[in-house]
């Protein structure tokens, strides 16, 4: 499975990569390998084989959110270490 010049030279502006001419011919190269390793997952029979989309068995633990009051001293410890306006935190603009 040979990959052509223009190819290495549409992935790399796809990339973005400012590849040499010399580049491309290495990079070219490993990537022709690494296709070619893809490639023999097409010999591989997957007749019967279920669809997974995970495989270590871990599900996602949810909890309801629960609000708790906070002690008055700690929240006047918190707000303290930033700028109030109007009894509401000042943040800085985020552009």
């Amino acid at each position: 499975m040979a990959i052509t010049k223009e190819e290495i030279k549409h992935i790399a502006e796809l990339a973005r990569l400012d590849l040499s001419a010399e580049e491309q011919e290495k990079f070219g190269a490993q990537l022709d390998l690494i296709l070619g390793y893809v490639k023999q997952l097409d010999e591989v029979n997957t007749k019967g084989v279920e669809i997974t989309s995970q495989v270590s068995g871990l599900v996602d633990v949810w909890r309801e959110d629960e609000a708790r009051d906070w002690p008055r001293d700690e929240v006047e410890r918190a707000l303290s270490q930033g700028d109030l306006e109007g009894g509401q935190v000042k943040v800085k603009k985020v552009l």
